[in-house]
């Protein structure tokens, strides 16, 4: 694991520049209750670049979005696992294609928390925690929620709020970037507590524009909902899921206090459903197999899930793929390969080259140790989908397994140069290029990695190594210095913040 930077640090970083003060706008926006809404046809949307926009600029804001990320990651657990990546990453893209966005490039970063949150952040940066899968019962439900923050993304709310807020507090608004780092990391009371005082200090200023935002992003919303074939009913059950946690949980889910829900809130949004065309909703398998995932990560213990999934299978569930998938990655992790294989082969016999079955059944001839196996396999279903992410990580880590690590670097070299911006692929390439023997490019992927979590004197560190190894290396030594100037400048800008 990475060197985090102390909380209270950051803090001070963001109350030098109210730009990166705003945090996701989900925190930025929110913490009110809700009036009634006005009439849709009152609603009136702004014209992106007006006035009240053009305090800060596109670029600007794109900018702004690749600090915040580095600064959130290096602060928070996120998931690695390129199948859920891929998943969000997928459905993130879909909605966006039918939103008003006019930049429709959202960088997506996947909160390893059981915490139901979510939330944006200007400069085209989404955040979902792995939480939000065990509270939407469906697919439309959770796109619903995707897409009430890329709602608040296309009207370009994060430039607007500078406007309304240029004599509100800055140090709320760090205080505001604090409360969710602590959400994100601790999941708890104290992220909780920590959100609410900080949010009531600034209710006098934010109220009413809040409103408004919240307002403006559950129409387009389920406007974008529509559009993309959806049930644009999706976004009042969601709000009708959410209600439920106030009801049943202590302390309500950190959405709840940045979106708050009222029953007046649930009623709107069925009206505004109501006046769209009528779309089934979207209760794919896709969903509840990721869904599965993470509720086996989310048991004590894999004995625990075996139980879970068990049950299921022999009484009520969501979906029987999806509870026989969950039970045979629970029986791999337990080290119950035999019974593994056997729950996964109906899957396999039915859809033999879905992406997810592959992997599972792959990562019992891991467990095996068959890398022979593994690696067949997985070499034969990327020959039917070779651009899918979750099988060129799966073949690369099973010849990394096997100590096939020149294959190994092949693979990620090639596939860091399309997904430049995940920390994952360069963290596995730094350690396939340390056992290839590589010295020169672990010093390179490991400085791509500290850059992308925002570790910038660990990047700077491991770049000089490689400068000096490089000297004899007219091309890759001026690689390597520009990369530095770039960290430094990077440096210099976060210090000025």
């Amino acid at each position: 694991m990475i060197d985090r930077p102390p909380l209270l640090s950051i803090c001070r970083l963001w109350r030098r520049r109210s730009g990166l003060a705003a945090l996701g706008l989900g925190l930025l926006l929110g913490g009110a209750p809700l009036a009634a809404l006005a009439d849709e046809d009152q609603i009136q949307l702004p014209e992106l670049g007006d006035r009240s926009s053009g305090l800060v600029s596109h670029a600007h804001e794109k900018e702004l979005g690749k600090m915040w990320l580095r600064m959130f990651r290096s602060q928070v657990r996120t998931s690695s696992d390129p199948l859920l990546q891929q998943y969000v990453e997928k459905t993130v893209k879909g909605l966006a294609e039918y939103s008003p966005l006019e930049d429709k490039s959202i960088n997506v970063v996947l909160v390893k928390n059981d915490t139901m949150n979510a939330f944006a952040v200007p400069g085209g940066v989404m955040g979902v925690h792995t939480g939000l899968f065990l509270f939407a019962q469906n697919e439309d439900q959770f796109a619903s929620v995707i897409a009430h923050e890329l709602g608040h993304l296309s009207q370009r709310h994060y430039a607007r709020s500078l406007e309304a807020q240029r004599n509100s507090s800055i140090p709320t608004l760090a205080g505001m970037l604090g409360a969710l780092v602590l959400a994100a990391t601790a999941g708890g009371d104290a992220g909780i507590a920590a959100m609410t005082a900080t949010q009531a200090a600034a209710l006098d200023n934010q109220l009413r524009f809040s409103r408004q935002n919240e307002q403006e992003a559950d129409r387009v919303g389920i406007e974008t909902l529509a559009k993309s074939g959806r049930n644009p009913e999706a976004a009042g059950e969601m709000f009708e899921q959410m209600l439920k946690a106030t009801r049943y949980y202590r302390h309500p889910p950190e959405f709840l206090l940045t979106h708050p829900v009222t029953e007046k809130r649930i009623a709107d949004a069925k009206l505004r459903a109501s006046r769209m065309p009528a779309a089934p909703t979207h209760d794919t398998r896709e969903y509840h197999l990721m869904r599965a995932r993470i509720r086996v990560a989310a048991e004590p213990t894999p004995q625990q899930a075996i139980k879970r999934f068990q049950a299921e299978l022999r009484g009520v569930n969501d979906s029987e793929d999806a509870a026989r998938y969950g039970l045979a990655l629970a029986q791999t992790a337990a080290g119950k390969t035999d019974d593994a294989e056997a729950t996964l082969q109906p899957l396999l016999d039915a859809d033999p080259e879905k992406d997810a079955f592959v992997l599972a059944r792959a990562d019992i001839d891991l467990a095996r140790h068959d890398y022979d196996a593994a690696t067949e396999r997985l070499q034969k279903a990327l020959k039917v989908n070779p651009d899918n992410h979750a099988l060129i990580m799966g073949l690369a880590n099973a010849h990394f397994k096997a100590g096939n690590y020149l294959a190994a670097e092949r693979i990620l070299a090639k596939h860091s140069r399309e997904r430049r911006n995940d920390p994952a692929v360069w963290y596995l390439l730094a350690e396939t290029h340390g056992l290839a023997g590589d010295i020169i490019g672990v010093h390179e992927a490991r400085a791509e990695y500290y850059i992308l979590n925002g570790v910038f004197d660990k990047a700077a560190q491991h770049l000089r190594h490689g400068i000096r190894l490089a000297k004899n290396d007219y091309q890759t030594h001026a690689i390597l210095e520009q990369r530095l100037k770039d960290v430094m400048k990077m440096e210099q800008e976060a210090k000025e913040l």
